[in-house]
């Protein structure tokens, strides 16, 4: 979502939805976890700001990207979670292990999405070098994982409004 004309990681705490009675999972890829740990922080604060308890708030790691979706499915089975945050950093090589990779991780946690009912939120990026990542990580264009959990929230809150 951040692009080179707007940082979308820039918002008022007054528009993020009240997360005091939510409980979140954040699964993480240990992958290039120089670019994802920026990325669990920036949705860990975004959470906490939002009023979610930090006891509320529970961290897993997976060796990849591609884990992702099955680490959140398995979140999502052991906890009584109201969504989760999956994040991970796909860069482009030589080879098409890249296409296969982001293919795959993206199918499996838009699945999870509609076959859990609970939102799943996607903040993996999928740069074309280290350097993109870093922007979209904390640098110039904002932090992902901000954006993501926002997303999530938007996403629960949503949920919680049609019970």
């Amino acid at each position: 979502m951040a692009t080179i004309h707007k940082n979308l990681s820039e918002y008022s705490k007054d528009s993020l939805p009240n997360g005091a009675d939510f409980k979140v999972g954040i699964v993480v890829s240990e992958w290039n976890d120089g670019i994802t740990s920026n990325l669990l922080q920036g949705a860990k604060d975004t959470f906490l700001e939002s009023g979610i308890l930090e006891s509320d708030i529970i961290i897993k790691h997976v060796p990849g990207t591609f884990e992702l979706p099955l680490g959140a499915k398995w979140m999502l089975e052991h906890y009584q979670l109201d969504g989760v945050v999956v994040i991970g950093v796909v860069i482009q090589g030589e080879t098409r292990h890249f296409d296969f990779v982001c293919q795959g991780a993206t199918q499996g946690i838009m699945d999870l999405n509609l076959q859990k009912g609970i939102p799943v939120a996607f903040c993996v990026l999928t740069d074309g070098n280290i350097q993109q990542s870093i922007d979209r990580s904390g640098g110039k264009h904002g932090n992902k994982g901000v954006e993501s959990a926002i997303a999530c929230l938007k996403m629960m809150a949503l949920k919680k409004s049609m019970r």
